[in-house]
């Protein structure tokens, strides 16, 4: 007989949507730079007059793919993000609207790492991946206290042993 496994209750850090805004902001400058370069070498260049109709409508569509990414799409994530671990499984569970519920046994994990790029450094905050015989599972923005006991309980009840 089985027992009812409880869907994961543990959110990820707020000031995760912080972080994906600026980093998606910083990528969509970087696109629609050049993209605005584009126009200006096709203006410049006299190149075929397709090319600036295709230019412009990606210019278009990036500013309507920022406004997602950069204003609305953080708030989803964040809002619907939720983990859990205990002595069997590492629980995953992400999506408004495709919602993805994962369960990882403890006795497949082989790994498990923190990272933790500029913009999360300046928050405070780690990503934690597990990692397994064929893939890898991420759970952003963790406080790093949190992101430190979750690690290493990850860790104990996997029996990996941590290497200095």
């Amino acid at each position: 007989m089985y027992t009812k496994i409880k869907p994961p209750t543990k959110e990820i850090s707020k000031q995760a949507v912080k972080v994906w805004r600026m980093t998606e902001a910083i990528t969509h400058i970087i696109i629609i730079a050049v993209l605005i370069i584009l126009l200006f070498a096709d203006d410049y260049f006299a190149w075929k007059e397709w090319i600036g109709w295709v230019l412009n409508g990606l210019v278009v569509l990036s500013l309507f793919h920022s406004v997602w990414s950069i204003f609305i799409e953080p708030v989803l994530l964040q809002k619907y993000w939720r983990y859990d671990v205990n002595e069997e499984f590492i629980q995953t569970k992400r999506g408004a609207w495709n919602e993805t519920h994962e369960l990882i046994p403890m006795t497949k994990v082989q790994s498990v790492k923190l990272e933790q790029g500029p913009l999360l450094r300046k928050y405070n905050l780690y990503s934690l991946s597990v990692g397994t015989m064929g893939d890898s599972h991420d759970i952003p923005a963790i406080p790093e206290k949190e992101a430190y006991e979750l690690r290493d309980k990850i860790a104990f009840f996997a029996k990996i042993k941590e290497v200095d």
